[in-house]
């Protein structure tokens, strides 16, 4: 049986359009469960919409409709981007589906039944534009006056009856648990925020309003609606079929991965525990915060006009090469910022000039004096033994950094096998042997396709149309392009496909 692999993107809330932040995150959890998919696993892979809450049920009074046909218009937006990004998700949740409202009222009344929530009165700092509550010290004031939270949003001064999570009782057990767990949290930097914020003290949480409508009614009690993340972080449970035993996807929790960024890791990494661990509920495995793109060295806004919409990027530069550049450019983790001229480069540098130079000049190669042949292979020299010792091992390394989710190390280990494979080429002169040993020249390029194999199995998940065409050409048939069967080697003199080039050179004009 396939061991079990369970990833989520945060659900997207739907008071905006998809821009590139939300095509990163998704991107991110699309390449890890490609990649575990190819090394055997059963992959459950999640993304979805968020859509209750005032922010929410303000957006669509603005847009003169009613609340459920504003989220219906507008979440399908972000369906049609994981297909724009080519992202593999095996479920889109929306939190207005009669599922996860079941699910969620299951929850409170868990919850409830533990002695967990508790009838009380709000009274302080709530960010609508977040959704979130804040203390006077996490607050800070714009010249003009108006007091706003860490995100910059603006605060109001809120009084309402609300019940209340007792998230103040999880203080210790919620340290005690990641002591345990080292690694629940990533990147460090982002662990060390959240311990920080938890030994310095936990107050109970409000999960209820009644100053709007647009939320799931909590039960048996029909003036308070659940608050927005309550809802929200439960459509990760809801997804698997909870509560029902039964389910097919039950056994895929708990999840083990919550790819966040690192504006909503409070609410994954404190909340959503402590939450979990008071229903009787197992907790995810780990939660990553990634960090934020700027735009030209500017923050993305709507109001300055630099939110680039992933359709035009995509129109501009091709799927594949997007996908490549989001992941490559940056330190997975840390923030980035987004430039034309970086992104052209990048494409031009180790697309075109190492990757796509390296796969024209051996297929065509063999294409001319192979007969369209794979060569057979043959006793290596040492120089052929290195780099087929290079390229053997980026399975392995690989499987290290995507469990870590160091996308960018694992691109760079694979540049280092292209780059290794370029220098090969140089010095092999295969265009020089065929004059002088031909049965020399057929070795070489024998080992220039199997080094081509491993590249393009392992680059599968970030590039996977461009990869299918370049295994194509390598003659591997569909069913040999997992990483298990990188231990059997092509049969000698497999018919190849003519060499075409797979990624074109840009105009730096166009950045």
């Amino acid at each position: 049986m396939k061991p079990k692999f369970y990833v989520t993107t945060p659900i997207y809330y739907v008071n905006d359009v998809p821009h590139i932040g939300h095509a990163y995150t998704s991107l991110a959890c699309d390449v890890l469960a490609r990649f575990k998919r190819l090394d055997g696993f059963d992959v459950f892979f999640l993304t979805g919409t968020d859509e209750h809450g005032q922010k929410v049920e303000k957006a669509a009074a603005a847009a003169g409709l009613d609340s459920q046909s504003f989220t219906d218009r507008v979440s399908p937006a972000f369906l049609e981007m994981a297909h724009l990004m080519g992202i593999s998700n095996d479920d889109f949740i929306r939190t207005t589906e009669p599922r996860h409202k079941r699910a969620t009222t299951e929850l409170w009344r868990r919850l409830l039944a533990a002695g967990e929530i508790y009838l009380g009165g709000y009274e302080g700092w709530y960010a609508v534009r977040d959704e979130a509550f804040y203390d006077e010290s996490e607050l800070t004031s714009r010249p003009d006056g108006t007091r706003v939270g860490p995100s910059g949003a603006p605060v109001e001064w809120v009084v309402e009856p609300s019940y209340f999570f007792r998230l103040s009782a999880w203080q210790d057990r919620l340290l005690e648990f990641y002591d345990k767990h080292p690694d629940f949290i990533a990147p460090p930097s982002r662990r060390n925020e959240v311990l920080s914020f938890v030994r310095g003290g936990l107050k109970d949480l409000s999960i209820s309003r009644t100053s709007f409508r647009w939320g799931i009614p909590v039960p048996d009690d029909a003036a308070h609606v659940m608050y927005v993340w309550l809802d929200a972080l439960n459509n990760y449970v809801t997804a698997t079929g909870w509560p029902d035993p039964d389910a097919p996807r039950a056994a895929f929790w708990p999840a083990n991965l919550h790819m966040v960024g690192k504006d909503i890791l409070r609410f994954h990494a404190v909340y959503w525990p402590a939450i979990l661990m008071a229903a009787g509920l197992a907790l995810p495995k780990r939660v990553f915060a990634h960090g934020w793109w700027t735009i030209e060295g500017e923050k993305m806004s709507k109001s300055l006009g630099n939110v680039i919409a992933p359709a035009d990027l995509v129109a501009a530069y091709g799927l594949d090469p997007v996908r490549f550049f989001l992941l490559r450019e940056v330190p997975f983790g840390s923030d980035g910022d987004f430039s034309r001229r970086a992104l052209v480069s990048r494409l031009n540098t180790e697309l075109a000039n190492d990757l796509g130079n390296l796969a024209q000049r051996s297929l065509s190669l063999v294409a001319r004096n192979c007969d369209g042949r794979l060569p057979p292979r043959g006793a290596p020299t040492e120089d052929d033994a290195t780099l087929l010792a290079a390229a053997g091992a980026l399975p392995a390394l690989l499987r290290g950094h995507i469990d870590r989710q160091a996308f960018h190390e694992a691109l760079e280990d694979v540049w280092k096998v292209v780059r290794a494979g370029n220098g090969y080429i140089d010095r092999q002169a295969p265009w020089a042997l065929r004059k002088t040993d031909p049965e020399r020249m057929a070795f070489v390029l024998r080992v220039l396709a199997d080094v081509l194999r491993v590249i393009a199995t392992v680059l599968q998940p970030f590039m996977p149309g461009s990869m299918a065409k370049m295994l194509d050409q390598l003659g591997v048939p569909e069913t040999a392009r997992d990483l298990a069967a990188l231990a059997t080697p092509l049969p000698d003199g497999t018919a190849l496909s003519p060499p075409q080039g797979v990624f074109p050179r840009y105009n730096d004009t166009a950045a």
